[in-house]
């Protein structure tokens, strides 16, 4: 038992140095998600109307709420596998479980809403976009130019076809629109590659938080079953 037990606080210990740096990766992640030039760039520009915004702020703290029930699991993780606190062990366990129940959900909606995101930020674009077609807003020309220097593209393809006018006073100097990128596919790209990432941090972290809740509740039935027996053969003298 000492010895299963011993081999158990190691690997718990490694876990938690994991489960810490995958906190510190998902606090980093939703920070750069959320003071990010492309996506501020968006989100300031969105209208009331429209998901994106809602999505980007619940997105931030989501994440930031995830990453310290990860970073705390830990902490109790590492602290009980010291102490070999029962009392400890059981909190990691719960900070554990209670992270699998928040990375499971944002796991499910990756794939539930994998376009509401993409479909949002490129309404905003093609909202823009329009606006300084028609020439009814010049803060809206100043708006698409930032648009095309974050993403580095140049306007779309556009079914009216008179868009070379709004692609000159808008796209980077030098960039013509031929040999710019679609922004609307640029947008498209970079989401994936944005979210794919995402995806993968969070599978990741579920798998070690299983194999975290798995040592945890190991190591509190050792220290349990440990400690009974070293009340066994003790005598008392009167």
């Amino acid at each position: 038992l000492r010895c299963g037990m011993r081999t158990t606080k190691c690997q718990l210990l490694v876990t938690s140095l994991c489960v810490m740096l995958l906190g510190l990766s998902v606090a980093t992640l939703s920070t750069v998600t959320h003071y990010g030039l492309h996506f501020t760039l968006i989100s300031d520009i969105s209208l009331d109307g429209n998901s994106y915004r809602v999505i980007h702020y619940r997105a931030f703290y989501f994440g930031i709420c995830l990453s310290m029930t990860l970073i705390l699991a830990a902490l109790l993780s590492s602290a009980a596998t010291v102490r070999e606190s029962q009392c400890l062990t059981a909190m990691g366990f719960f900070c554990f479980a209670l992270a699998f129940c928040g990375l499971i959900p944002a796991a499910c909606w990756r794939y539930t809403h994998s376009t509401e995101v993409e479909d949002s930020m490129m309404d905003v674009y093609d909202f823009v976009y329009e606006e300084v077609r028609r020439n009814t807003s010049s803060s809206r020309r100043h708006e698409l130019t930032a648009i095309h220097k974050a993403f580095l593209c140049c306007g779309k393809h556009s079914p009216f076809g008179d868009t070379n006018n709004v692609e000159h006073q808008t796209c980077p100097p030098g960039q013509a629109h031929n040999a710019g990128q679609d922004c609307l596919q640029e947008i498209q790209d970079f989401l994936k590659k944005h979210m794919d990432f995402v995806f993968s941090l969070l599978g990741i972290a579920i798998g070690f938080t299983v194999y975290g809740m798995i040592l945890s509740s190991f190591l509190w039935f050792s220290i349990h079953f440990s400690s009974n027996l070293d009340r066994k053969g003790k005598y008392i003298l009167r």
